[in-house]
């Protein structure tokens, strides 16, 4: 049986690249693909893709917290981001969040597929520069594990805190979340809480500094 796999990347000529580059593997099946996160949940749990290839840099949601949230609704969904951002946090936080492989997109096509042969054989694929210098951060970290609010907010809360990184004002996230835009204050407000924020300008410092949000938007 073919791998089917779900395409998520908000550049469409990334998307197209990819869509060429896989669907030349006679085993690997594009079932769709998704412009931002919210779609790319959406689609992952319609179709149930074999194997999700999401951006980490996504508008609307972030590929982290799609990974996350697809780990949820369709867990039979391996997930892969591909990503510019060989920084050890983002692989770190892509792990934690259920990725089942991390690639550069500055490695060679090939490894793209075969990243997507070692997730379906049940095995965890990193992009080799990142393997051995990963495992040591893993190491020195694995003593210092603390509680992190960031945990403690819900999938509709981190959904928010993007949409409000991204400058978007509570009517225009009650709409584009089919909510009222008094439930979207609500959100917001738990959200700040139990993130200790304060300001717009405090909730963007930390989008900037979780990686939610990329220095060029």
């Amino acid at each position: 049986m073919a791998v089917t796999v779900l395409l998520a990347d908000d550049h469409p000529i990334v998307r197209q690249g990819l869509r060429h580059l896989l669907e030349a593997e006679p085993d690997i099946k594009i079932l769709g693909e998704a412009s931002d996160g919210l779609q790319a949940v959406q689609l992952s749990e319609k179709f149930k893709p074999n194997v999700l290839i999401v951006d980490l840099m996504m508008p609307g949601l972030n590929g982290l917290e799609v990974v996350r949230q697809v780990k949820d609704r369709s867990p039979a969904t391996f997930s892969i981001v591909l990503s510019m951002q060989s920084a050890d946090v983002y692989v770190v936080e892509a792990l934690k969040s259920g990725a089942a492989g991390y690639v550069l997109k500055e490695t060679g096509p090939s490894e793209l597929v075969n990243a997507v042969q070692q997730v379906i054989s049940g095995k965890r694929y990193l992009s080799p520069r990142l393997s051995e210098r990963l495992i040591d951060v893993l190491l020195q970290t694995s003593d210092e594990i603390t509680l992190d609010p960031y945990e403690t907010l819900t999938n509709r809360e981190r959904e928010i805190l993007q949409m409000v990184a991204e400058g978007l004002t509570s009517s225009a996230i009650a709409k584009r979340l089919s909510i009222s835009p008094r439930t979207a204050e609500l959100h917001r407000g738990r959200m700040m809480d139990k993130l200790g924020l304060h300001s717009q300008t405090e909730l963007i410092l930390y989008a900037l500094k979780r990686g939610i949000l990329s220095i060029d938007k």
